[in-house]
């Protein structure tokens, strides 16, 4: 999916998402990984985002298993200021170049759950925390990219003539992602040259909205296409049925969410055509989904790739298979783009 070319020669970049330990017997958790990284190596992901919070393993040690299993999958590393120094983030990245000659991406998070940030003493309020993400970004990147020793004196992060040892090649220089649905996420994306990725509005939203000056754009969204509409909503609705234990953990989530991206999600209607929030409201994810035929869903993804969106994040793939149906749905999008 990673090679899907267009007129104006842009591309489009997709990762998947790899599974959370907290959902898989801990016996299986280890093949399940290397199963869904080498499905989504196979569909022709650029990268494969892993999680990171308090109730899941560490995302660097699970990235190393994604690493293990494919030949050139890319670990989307969700990095949080909250849980290390951005000098060991920063060493772990030039450590997977120096060991596999792999180029990480790094998926940086401002926030988290609120029980997650209390439990770690943080009462850092939401776009503040956007302003410490700058500067430990920026350290991050000068430490990857300069071949001089750094100092930065910020008001979150100082440091002096800091070395990164061994150094990492210019070629394997990460990539970077923020959320940007909030203008504190978008103005972060901005200082810190990364692309702004958004819990997307149905597409129609979008239509003649000039993409964001200056910065590249994304979308998380699930994807659910199959040869006919029916089909599709017959394996949705198997696939997310009715829980009302989930819907009152996504009521009491709302209430006391400070996220930007989690209130205009709920603000969304159910359904309007393909797009379907039912999941959402279930707690079974957090993104919306397409769903329909692959011409239904082709369409809803050209209209965000002509609307500027270029990165597209996946939910997590149940099978191969389904990837299979996804990379269906992004040929027939490029040719529409």
């Amino acid at each position: 999916m990673d090679r899907l070319s267009f007129s104006s020669a842009e591309q489009v970049r997709i990762f998947s998402t790899c599974p959370q330990s907290k959902d898989v017997p801990r016996d299986r958790y280890l093949q399940e990984v290397a199963d869904v990284a080498r499905w989504s190596e196979e569909a022709g992901c650029a990268g494969i985002l892993v999680y990171t919070d308090n109730s899941i393993l560490d995302p660097w040690l699970v990235s190393q298993v994604v690493v293990n299993t494919t030949a050139a999958l890319a670990p989307l590393v969700a990095t949080q200021p909250v849980y290390m120094h951005p000098y060991t983030v920063a060493k772990i990245v030039a450590s997977f170049g120096f060991m596999y000659r792999r180029r990480l991406w790094l998926n940086m998070v401002a926030g988290g759950f609120k029980n997650d940030l209390e439990a770690l003493n943080d009462a850092t309020t939401h776009d503040r925390r956007y302003d410490r993400l700058v500067e430990y970004t920026l350290i991050i990147r000068r430490l990857l990219e300069s071949p001089e020793p750094v100092s930065f004196d910020g008001e979150f992060y100082k440091v002096r003539n800091l070395r990164m040892t061994p150094p990492l090649d210019p070629e394997l220089a990460p990539g970077i992602l923020v959320s940007g649905s909030s203008p504190a996420g978008i103005e972060a994306a901005r200082k810190i040259g990364a692309t702004a990725v958004k819990y997307p509005k149905p597409p129609q939203a979008y239509a003649g909205t000039p993409p964001l000056e200056g910065i590249g754009c994304g979308v998380r969204v699930g994807i659910i296409a199959r040869a006919s509409e029916a089909k599709a909503w017959e394996i949705a609705e198997a696939r997310f049925p009715a829980d009302r234990h989930g819907q009152i953990a996504h009521q009491l989530a709302m209430k006391i969410s400070d996220s930007d991206w989690h209130k205009q999600l709920s603000r969304q209607g159910q359904r309007e055509g393909a797009y379907w929030m039912w999941p959402f409201e279930n707690y079974k994810t957090f993104c919306p989904y397409l769903v329909g035929s692959y011409d239904q869903v082709a369409e809803q993804l050209g209209s965000y790739m002509r609307a500027g969106y270029r990165t597209f994040i996946l939910d997590i793939p149940p099978s191969r298979e389904e990837l299979r149906h996804t990379h269906i749905a992004f040929e027939q999008a490029g040719a529409l783009a």
